[in-house]
């Protein structure tokens, strides 16, 4: 009896082992070894998210557009065709570049704007600043000229501040071209509302007139303006000239100070003709 129950214990052994091993083979046929499964991209299961996505990067100023391609870039090539100043002598892109649409201006609709972004310690802006007084002296009737002061930064904004105080104090003639020469020949910085008060008192100007100018609340409103000027014609160095709030350019760009004033007037020629 004993041997009998042995006997079948030995034969479910084996039996075992066999069904294990003939189990194994099958897997090994299926390609089976690593039971681990490979991984799997994730689907898209959300569209919505991923359209914010992609259009959450700003596109560039100068993207290509991106709708009926080559109708529409041959739409923009023609508008850029017919705004190239009369002459002939200046190049879009060379001499000059155009905003991709118009930033609007400090004047009147019916003007044509001409501002220059300056900072009275610019030497450049120094040296630029006669051609640009001659320039004046013979200006159209339908041509404005303004001039907005950078302000990058500490020195510059009281700097701005000097300026947009003269105006206020309708002193802007009489001490602009003063304000230069005091700090490029004189060698004083005027970087302090007192060394500015006390400059300012040389023309005739009371102390106290000029500080309440210069905390002034429409002082301060004039600076956030040039501020936001500034950001917008995307100004990087001083001189710049923007015409119209449709094209920038500089001395660089132009080839020199009197190319500048010749393509200043061409570009005011091609607005014009435009209205």
């Amino acid at each position: 009896m004993s041997h009998s129950i042995a006997s079948k214990t030995a034969l479910s052994a084996v039996l075992a082992v066999c069904l294990f091993t003939v189990a194994a083979f099958v897997f090994t046929l299926r390609g089976g070894g690593d039971p681990t499964p490979a991984p799997v991209e994730p689907e898209v299961t959300n569209i919505a998210q991923t359209a914010v996505a992609e259009v959450a990067e700003p596109a560039s100023i100068a993207a290509e557009p991106t709708s009926s391609g080559s109708e529409e870039r041959r739409d923009i090539v023609l508008a850029q065709a017919d705004s190239a100043p009369a002459s002939g002598r200046f190049e879009l892109g060379t001499h000059y570049q155009r905003f991709p649409a118009a930033q609007g201006t400090s004047s009147s609709p019916d003007l044509i704007e001409v501002a220059e972004i300056f900072w009275y310690g610019c030497p450049h802006c120094y040296t630029f600043d006669p051609y640009l007084e001659n320039w004046r002296k013979n200006l159209p009737d339908d041509v404005s000229f303004v001039r907005i002061p950078a302000v990058w930064n500490s020195v510059l904004q009281i700097h701005a501040r000097a300026f947009y105080t003269a105006e206020a104090l309708d002193v802007v003639a009489e001490l602009h071209s003063p304000i230069f020469r005091e700090i490029h020949n004189n060698q004083n910085s005027l970087d302090s509302q007192e060394a500015l008060a006390e400059f300012f008192g040389q023309y005739g100007v009371e102390a106290d007139a000029f500080n309440a100018a210069y905390e002034s609340f429409a002082v301060n409103t004039k600076l956030n303006r040039a501020d936001e000027l500034s950001r917008r014609y995307r100004i990087a160095s001083v001189p710049t000239v923007v015409i119209n709030g449709k094209y920038t350019t500089d001395a660089g760009m132009a080839g020199g100070y009197d190319e500048l004033i010749d393509l200043i007037d061409d570009l005011v020629a091609t607005e014009r003709a435009d209205k």
